[in-house]
């Protein structure tokens, strides 16, 4: 589903120049391994089940990369951006994830899942007119990309503007699109756009922006926009992120509901972890755990970020917890 660059694995600049990911194969490689400096107690032998939960972050291992408006700053009317602001108000990650669900599972167009969604919660209801004129959304080349895309239409088509949406690749291409005012709103997400900006200006070598705390995330972000024109709405409650599922099964099973717990009951020889190559080595992945949790799987299984074959190793019972986004469709209830 998702095709945009994620920045919350770690910084991948400041790795590739130690080496650390040249050791680690090619993506989808596969094989399971024990890694450096292994648990020692039993662990929790993975269960197969077909509904995965994502464990509770609770010591916030990741940082917040919620989903918000990001706007060209000559654009940015207070109606317009009231407007866009409704939809923040609207989402959540549970939300979301049903969203993603009605485009990746029950094959709805973005357009008739965002329609659907505005109708039921009265998303163009009250909303102050503007002076009017063209709008164009860009939306990046994934599923719930778009579908944000056609929210911020319907809003600021409800705000009185000509709003349309243009699908138009990844941050490379969009986001000095949007500078330059060819795009004039994009749905973007706080950590990863924070980062990316600050990339650009000071190279790979640059501190990240982003924080594990949203306000100060969000305060980062709109500095380095400030430099480059740009604005942003109100961040929303949904957030599309790196996480960490299990099996509903294996969270009964084992009383597992929060990393913390998982690393208080797991940590130990039967626990497999699955993710990409590079996991081991990731702040925000396998070596995050670690640092932040004390978590000691008992092997990892070198599979995808996020994809089919995390997913279905845990639905087969080949690796108890794997790295998943936390709005995959694959969460969706029922």
């Amino acid at each position: 589903m998702r095709s945009r660059n994620r920045i919350a694995l770690g910084a991948a600049g400041a790795l590739a120049a130690a080496g650390l990911l040249t050791g680690c194969g090619g993506a989808g490689s596969s094989g399971t391994q024990a890694p450096q400096g292994g648990a020692s107690g039993a662990g929790c032998a993975p269960v197969a089940g077909n509904q995965l939960v994502v464990l509770t972050d609770d010591k916030k291992l990741q940082n917040t990369d919620n989903v918000i408006p990001a706007i060209n700053a000559k654009a940015a009317t207070p109606q317009l951006i009231a407007a866009l602001d409704k939809v923040s108000d609207a989402l959540t990650t549970d939300k979301l994830i049903q969203l993603n669900k009605a485009v990746d599972v029950d094959r709805k167009t973005p357009k008739v899942a965002a329609e659907e969604f505005a109708a039921a919660n009265n998303l163009t209801a009250g909303l102050e007119k503007g002076p009017g004129g063209s709008i164009t959304v860009g939306a990046a080349n994934f599923s719930e990309n778009q579908i944000l895309g056609e929210l911020y239409r319907i809003a600021l088509t409800g705000a009185g503007y000509n709003a349309k949406v243009q699908q138009i690749g990844n941050r490379e291409l969009y986001e000095p699109a949007l500078e330059k005012g060819q795009i004039q709103v994009v749905p973007e997400y706080a950590a990863t756009l924070a980062d990316f900006l600050g990339g650009k200006a000071g190279g790979p070598s640059a501190p990240a922006i982003s924080s594990t705390d949203l306000d100060q995330t969000v305060s980062g972000l709109t500095g380095a926009g400030k430099k480059v024109g740009l604005v942003f709405g109100k961040p929303s409650q949904a957030q599309d992120q790196n996480a960490f599922a299990v099996t509903k099964e294996f969270s009964d099973k084992y009383g597992v509901k929060t990393l913390s717990e998982l690393a208080s009951k797991c940590s130990g020889s039967a626990t497999v972890l699955a993710g990409p190559p590079e996991c081991p080595q990731r702040p925000k992945c396998q070596a995050g755990l670690v640092q932040v949790y004390s978590f000691k799987a008992g092997s990892f299984s070198s599979l995808d970020a996020g994809g089919p074959q995390t997913k279905s190793a845990l639905k087969t019972g080949a690796a108890g917890v794997g790295l998943v986004f936390s709005s995959d469709s694959s969460l969706a209830a029922g």
